[in-house]
């Protein structure tokens, strides 16, 4: 008989993590149980870092430094934690039934350890007004948490093994709120998608449009994943991190107080990521800014983003947006937000490559003839989590002859990539990025053709079914749709598939196939009701 395999040792953090956390998941969802365990994440790292600096400081108090004096810390970009906030005191509580506290207004009180764990957070929001009032989750105290199984999670946490040092304690930590974040994507499914982009589209993007330096901006940002990306990026190339400055915007509070927790525990400045329910066409929150790099995973295909209200808005250059579909609304708004030589990367729904409904397909050929988009890349299937709608990727250049890159302006670059990635489970799929095996990288494959075009010393070739540089005039020749597949030498009926409107045809087909099966028993029963039985 074969002996069982020994589970490896070396299973990564995070991984352990999430399975020990799953274990003490009770009565709550997905949608609540993912606040419970990020805030504890975040709790436990500002209090990691601060308790570093504290101990640093504790050993200098002979020269008159003070371990309680919050200067001390804001100085050296490091939140500072109150005693009843910091993690030993949580730690040392999470099994006690009752636990004494003083809240914000300094008034004792009795609480459990869900009590003590939202007055820690109370605390640090009035102590970090600046970068965290109002983001942090206060959801301990509710009645469906069991005490005993969070005074368990906060265990978990305070097991971690780290190295002494802050920036180590950071980047597992980071790493883990990243990792549990996307997790938590999976298990909500479509609402998931709301919140959180697959990380192997977000470095897709990062990698292709490389922001060494300069502003960034997401007006849909979600829970901060290209923010991050583009900081995992300029580390990996040795750069500097201060060369980047981020700046977006959310609709969704939830969301936003997510991002701000996932840059925060990267050290990542997120003042300038802002917050309305208005969202980026009512209420431009950066109205102006222009910025070198525009990142950005707008939600398809919506119909309601007020569309009626900005019929005569002045970031409609290329053509008014329809009311019933905001794609090329949000196109439009990246452009108005780039630098002279900025440039865009961007996903939106397949449908926009091909549309003719409502004066798309106008704005789309005014986007062509300026000679604003440099490449298109057309993704595979299951990717994201919130749609079955095939998607795409956009990126778009302000001045495509400016010298920091080869003059393209006569051409696009098509790349279909369909049939790259991998299944992770049976709904869905991820691009590799070369950790696990170098020689199965798609991120690497796709980005690197495009730089290679785009560059003045790159190694560029069309290959058949893959990628081809088409000039701007067979563009034209082909009604302007920009469907990899027409230009790469896949049959159009598989790449023009479009999954609304198949799925509007069949279920209309459906209903007129009940609707005939309907009559047909009517008169079968009628004919029966005319036989006489007995002869």
């Amino acid at each position: 008989m074969a002996k069982k395999k020994k589970e490896t040792k070396d299973e990564a953090i995070e991984k352990v993590l999430w399975k020990a956390a799953n274990k003490l998941w009770k009565n709550i969802d997905a949608a609540e149980y993912k606040h419970v365990v990020l805030g504890l994440i975040f709790l436990k790292y500002i209090s990691d870092a601060f308790t570093e600096q504290y101990e640093k400081l504790k050993a200098q108090e002979a020269d008159g430094a003070d371990p309680e004096d919050r200067d001390e810390y804001t100085a050296d970009n490091i939140f500072f934690v109150p005693k009843q906030s910091r993690w030993q005191f949580l730690k040392d509580n999470a099994k006690n039934t009752q636990i004494t506290i003083k809240d914000i207004n300094k008034k004792e009180k009795q609480v459990t350890i869900g009590g003590a764990v939202d007055n820690a957070l109370d605390w640090i929001e009035k102590e970090n007004p600046k970068e965290l009032k109002g983001v942090l989750p206060k959801v301990y105290g509710r009645q469906n948490l069991d005490p005993a199984a969070l005074g368990s999670l906060i265990d978990l946490f305070s097991n971690i093994n780290f190295d002494e040092t802050k920036k180590r304690s950071a980047d597992v930590l980071g790493h883990v709120f990243e990792f549990f974040l996307g997790e938590f994507a999976l298990l909500e499914g479509k609402k998931g998608g709301q919140f959180y982009t697959p990380r192997s589209v977000v470095e897709l993007l990062v990698e292709m449009l490389e922001p060494y330096e300069g502003r960034i901006f997401d007006p849909c940002c979600g829970s901060g994943g290209m923010f991050v990306q583009s900081e995992k990026f300029v580390e990996k190339r040795k750069g500097k991190s201060k060369d980047i400055s981020i700046y977006g915007q959310e609709s969704n509070q939830t969301t936003w107080r997510l991002c701000k927790m996932n840059l925060a525990i990267r050290g990542i400045n997120s003042s300038q990521v802002k917050w309305n329910n208005e969202g980026s066409f009512l209420k431009n929150a950066h109205k102006d800014l222009k910025a070198d790099y525009i990142i950005a995973n707008p939600p398809f295909n919506v119909s309601d983003w007020s569309g009626e209200l900005l019929r005569k808005d002045g970031r409609w250059n290329y053509g008014v947006p329809p009311t019933g579909n905001a794609n090329f609304a949000w196109v439009q708004h990246f452009i108005y937000h780039l630098a002279p030589s900025g440039q865009a990367g961007f996903v939106l729904s397949k449908g926009s490559l091909t549309t003719k409904t409502s004066g798309e397909n106008d704005i789309r050929q005014a986007l062509i003839d300026e000679g604003l988009i440099d490449c298109i890349v057309n993704l595979p299937a299951k990717l994201f989590l919130n749609t079955q709608i095939p998607a795409c990727l956009w990126f778009l250049s302000r001045n495509r002859s400016n010298g920091k890159f080869r003059n393209r302006k006569d051409e696009i670059l098509f790349i279909d990539a369909r049939h790259l990635g991998h299944l992770i489970n049976r709904k869905t799929r991820v691009l590799s990025n070369g950790d696990k095996d170098p020689k199965n990288d798609d991120i690497s494959k796709i980005a690197e053709t495009y730089h290679n075009w785009r560059n003045p010393d790159g190694d560029y070739e069309d290959i058949a079914g893959f990628c081809k540089a088409a000039k701007i005039e067979g563009v034209k020749k082909l009604d302007y749709v920009l469907t990899p597949g027409r230009y790469v030498g896949l049959e159009e009926e598989e790449d023009d598939f479009d999954f609304e409107e198949r799925f509007t045809a069949l279920k209309t087909e459906f209903n007129s196939l009940l609707k005939k099966e309907d009559e047909l028993n009517k008169q079968i029963n009628a004919n029966l009701s005319k036989i006489d039985l007995n002869g």
